[in-house]
């Protein structure tokens, strides 16, 4: 039977209008493959069940699109959720973990536990993923003494998140990624590639507790599957920093 004119009007209405909620639901991520702090917002995303889309980015020639969306550090990752975008991985993260309410919940109701989690996460980036790079960049005894400092960091971040926690510490507990386990599991597991690049910067025998965590995450499988190809990354390193093999 043909459709009248308003069957059509309304026909297309609705078109329009799921058009709309899909727009309102969009959700795209600007990344690089080899980003610890990308993989964290992929993590976060795939456990919340969140479907995205996914733009990488040549961070050599960066995109229009992500100058846009991110004009004051031009870096990746960003999130852009409704036409809004947010920049900075725990940010992202405190932000996805607000916004979908559903299971797994990546930070505590209690709000202490929060600060607390907030507080281990920014002194991990800017003291141990800073102390990382100090050995990249050092050479003799400079990175020596950037080993030894690291150690030290390494040391406080173990013992302060054992303090805080001492019943979670190791924070994974062989089944939920956390919030912690997130933002360490994305770079820490790819520890393998530093030390084959790099150096050798922790063990079971100098740090067993870090150490058994960070062997814990990287046997969980969402983990396993977001951490870039191994091969693929020490190539890249040896690139980037010009170390040999």
């Amino acid at each position: 039977m043909p459709q009248t004119a308003w069957q059509l009007d309304m026909h297309y209405t609705n078109i329009e209008i799921e058009t709309t909620m899909d727009k309102q639901n969009e959700v795209v991520l600007f990344g690089t493959w080899a980003s610890g702090y990308c993989k964290r917002v992929e993590i976060a995303l795939a456990l919340k069940g969140i479907p995205y889309e996914y733009v990488e980015e040549d961070l050599t020639n960066k995109s229009e699109s992500l100058l846009y969306h991110n004009p004051v550090h031009k870096k990746v990752p960003v999130l852009v959720h409704n036409g809004k975008s947010i920049a900075e991985s725990l940010v992202i993260l405190e932000y996805i973990d607000d916004c979908w309410k559903q299971a797994p919940k990546l930070l505590p109701e209690d709000p202490y536990l929060r600060a607390k989690l907030r507080f281990w996460a920014n002194f991990y980036d800017q003291k141990f993923l800073a102390s990382s790079l100090q050995i990249i960049m050092s050479r003799g005894e400079e990175r020596e003494r950037a080993i030894k400092d690291f150690s030290e960091v390494l040391k406080v971040f173990e013992d302060g998140v054992k303090k805080d926690f001492p019943a979670e510490f190791p924070c994974f507990d062989g089944k939920n990624l956390g919030f912690l386990d997130i933002v360490v599991g994305a770079t820490a597991c790819n520890y393998e590639a530093f030390h084959e690049v790099v150096t050798v910067i922790f063990s079971p025998e100098t740090n067993p507790t870090f150490w058994s965590w960070v062997t814990a995450l990287k046997k969980q499988p969402l983990m396993k599957e977001m951490l870039p190809p191994h091969d693929k990354l020490v190539a890249m390193m040896r690139q980037k920093y010009f170390q040999s093999a």
